[in-house]
């Protein structure tokens, strides 16, 4: 009896990692065929021309410097989103956790705002479309940053004061949510025409504001945390069955919970700051791939990371097609995505 439960385990892993690579080569060509389509015609011919080393055309500078970067950021920052969100709701517990819960959108949002507010970094050019713009998108991304660690900080001061549970964690980050897009509110009723569109533009996610500068320093901050959390993916195992569980196994709940969750915040904080709001992505994967993959967090957090990235690639695609050539922000296509599919899980979940 017990053999036959060891190979069937092995069975389900092997299937689970193939499951993973599926979804890597899945996803590979998803971004081969995203960089095809667009109101600007681009061939197959074009791409291979592309990886054989001709840049020197017209077409392969449309793919390195609009299409490749905006590929690119769709699978880092989709990527980001899904492993915050699979690794907060095993640290809490909670299956509605996620960064977004700590209230880390709300403080970028409203770092954002500050920024288009006091900093000057809203304004407006004059064009056929009148366009509403950020004036510099990095000041706006570094007050968004700032923000954003002011309120993991306030997160991590109340969670030592109360020993870090789930629950005070959860409740803080409710209470920072709250009192964020209040300040928020506040903002941009004091706000001219001018600066509340340009919140307003900021706060769709968008992921045409990528370039190769701020994709270098999120894959810098990402790649490393991706990492980190798989090799940490037992001592999330083992907090599933309770903290006193964990502590007989030599795990350290409270360090464990903090530390995971300062990373998880990090990489959220960062992928927010450049590319704006983007929801449900860290909260829809992580409940999807565990109905496919399981609950294991070895093999959960790489397939969430894949299959994020490959959703959010695929919402970025569907958002600059739908109506080519005006492009819909990203945020927009993943929430009319996001809502309804939650919803689904939900009740699927509850009639089981």
């Amino acid at each position: 009896m017990e053999q036959q439960f060891v190979k069937e385990y092995k069975k389900y892993n092997k299937k689970r990692i193939l499951i993973i690579i599926g979804l890597i080569v899945t996803t590979f060509l998803v971004s081969q065929v995203a960089m095809l389509l667009g109101s600007f015609e681009v061939t197959w011919k074009n791409i291979m021309e592309l990886w054989a080393g001709d840049e020197n055309s017209v077409v392969s500078q449309v793919i390195t410097r609009i299409r490749l970067p905006r590929v690119v950021a769709a699978l880092l920052a989709g990527t980001g989103l899904a492993i915050s969100g699979v690794v907060s709701q095993s640290l809490l517990r909670n299956p509605l956790a996620s960064p977004f819960t700590l209230g880390i959108s709300a403080s970028s949002a409203f770092g954002a705002a500050f920024a288009i507010m006091f900093l000057g970094a809203g304004e407006t050019y004059s064009s056929a479309l009148d366009a509403v713009v950020i004036g510099n998108r990095y000041i706006v991304a570094s007050s968004a940053f700032v923000w954003s660690l002011i309120s993991i900080v306030i997160i991590i001061l109340l969670s030592r004061m109360s020993r870090a549970t789930p629950q005070i964690i959860i409740l803080s980050g409710v209470i920072l949510s709250s009192l964020f897009n209040a300040g928020i509110s506040g903002l941009q009723f004091f706000a001219d025409d001018v600066q509340l569109a340009s919140i307003m533009f900021w706060s769709f996610g968008d992921l045409g504001r990528a370039s190769w500068d701020d994709l270098l320093l999120v894959a810098i901050v990402l790649i490393p945390s991706l990492f980190y959390f798989i090799k940490s993916s037992w001592s999330y195992n083992s907090l599933k069955t309770g903290d006193d569980y964990a502590k007989s196994l030599g795990v350290n709940p409270q360090r464990i919970r903090l530390t995971g969750m300062i990373v998880a915040s990090l990489v959220t904080a960062l992928t927010v700051s450049f590319y704006g709001v983007i929801g449900f992505i860290g909260l829809v994967v992580p409940h999807i791939m565990r109905r496919i993959i399981g609950n294991h967090e070895t093999y959960l957090i790489p397939a969430s990371a894949v299959f994020g990235s490959l959703l959010l690639l695929l919402a970025d695609t569907f958002a600059r097609t739908i109506i080519s050539p005006i492009i819909l922000p990203v945020g927009i296509i993943t929430s009319f995505i996001g809502a309804p599919l939650f919803i689904f899980l939900l009740i699927k979940g509850y009639g089981k």
